[in-house]
């Protein structure tokens, strides 16, 4: 297949936003694969901040960065993602330069703790203030289990009003997939 897989696209957009020495955003650690990748694009001299409500999800991301060597790199907060503009130091505002968001439930988890349309859009809105120009958010949705939908339909809402003065809005989807693919949002701020 030449056409890339959503993950796989996700990971090219921002590598053509996050150089070495560049702070970075995983606002849903999860099993920590997108932290590992994230700091090994941030180089050593670059950091990433990772949220996650489940303490499970920050135990895996911590071990896992560990057995790459990585741990210096990351801070790892035991916190929603709403809470990164109180979490992240001042000194970062308008420097991030890449953001990723897998939405939806842990995998191997307990899959009633999902992510929520509220405070999905509130880490939006928090980033859009402090992402810096070129840099690049992007949401991974996963949108097949209880709750989905509805965060989906609020957060694609959401996207297609930014102002066009303020960021590029992407959307990148199969559509002829069944049992509700993930597709991507990606914004990258002006």
């Amino acid at each position: 297949m030449k056409i890339d897989k959503v993950l796989p696209f996700a990971k090219n957009l921002l590598k053509t936003a996050v150089q070495p020495g560049d702070v970075v955003i995983d606002a849903t650690v999860g099993n920590g694969y997108d932290t590992v990748f994230l700091a090994e694009l941030v180089g050593a001299s670059g950091h990433v901040f990772g949220f996650d409500i489940q303490e499970k999800a920050i135990a895996a991301s911590k071990e896992r960065l560990i057995n790459q060597s990585l741990s210096e790199r990351v801070t790892l907060f035991h916190s929603g993602h709403e809470q990164l503009s109180q979490l992240i130091p001042n000194n970062y505002q308008g420097k991030v330069t890449g953001a990723i968001f897998n939405l939806g439930y842990l995998p191997g988890s307990d899959k009633t703790i999902v992510t929520q349309p509220e405070t999905t859009i509130n880490a939006l809105q928090q980033l859009l203030e402090m992402i810096a120009p070129e840099g690049i958010i992007v949401l991974v949705i996963y949108h097949g289990h209880k709750g989905g939908a509805e965060e989906r339909d609020s957060l694609l809402d959401y996207c297609q009003k930014i102002d066009q003065k303020t960021a590029h809005v992407l959307q990148y989807q199969f559509i002829n997939q069944q049992n509700s693919p993930a597709f991507i949002i990606a914004i990258e701020k002006i």
